[in-house]
Parts: C-alpha cells; structure tokens; sequence
C-alpha cells in the first residue's frame, strides 16, 4: 500500500506515517524502485497497533523503547511485557479518572432541569 492508502485507511497523516518512519517506529517499509513507499501487511499491523497505543494515550517514547525491544529479540520479552505492564497500570488510573469525572457529570445532569428552573425563579424572576 502507498503512504497516501495506509494514511486514509488509518485516519492518519502521510506526515505522520513518516515521523513514525523517522523515530523508528515503523523502521523497515519497503520502497518501490521508483522510491515510493510500499507498505506492507506487517506495516499495516504496526500502524494499527500505533494508532491504538496512542489513541489510549502511551507516548511515542514509550512506543520507541517498545519497538526497540521487540527488535532485539525474544530476549527482551520480560522487559517488553514490564513495559506494557506499566502503561496498562497507567490507563487503568486514567480510566478511573475519568469515571470519576463521568459519575460528576451524571450527578449534575440528573434532575438539571428541575433545579435550574427552581435556581431561576429563586433568583431572576422577581
């Protein structure tokens, strides 16, 4: 697939797709003889797995180091699965945060209608 498919199909920018190229989390797509980026089912997966990651809030650093990893073997299975382990812990957290914030929300819109309306008459219709 082309840099300009992959960017439709994952509702990312071609410039994106390059940073990710660029900091080495995507380091081996191929390219046409032509020069044009050739993106591959494996890339694609990657991409994916990118998008995700990110979208859940895991910072390209960490990403980085993850790929790195994953590079350098079966070796670094424990260090990868650590990595992993301490990013779930922290999306966990930011779950619980903002079902916190959700819940707050709730409150307030239950019954808004009732004591708005009484809130207004008790202060601006005298």
């Amino acid at each position: 697939m082309t840099i300009s498919e992959v960017a439709k199909k994952y509702e990312l920018t071609a410039d994106t797709l390059r940073y990710y190229e660029r900091v080495g989390l995507l380091p081996n797509v191929q390219r046409t003889s032509g020069g044009i980026r050739d993106y591959s089912e494996e890339d694609c997966r990657w991409v994916e797995y990118i998008k995700c990651m990110r979208s859940a809030g895991v910072s390209v650093e960490t990403l980085i180091e993850y790929v790195k990893l994953f590079h350098q073997g079966s070796e670094t299975i424990s260090a990868r699965k650590k990595l992993l382990l301490e990013q779930r812990e922290q999306i966990v957290a930011r779950i619980n945060e903002m079902n916190e914030v959700l819940a707050k929300l709730d409150w307030k819109l239950d019954g808004y209608e009732e004591r708005m309306l009484k809130f207004e008459e008790e202060n601006f219709r005298k």
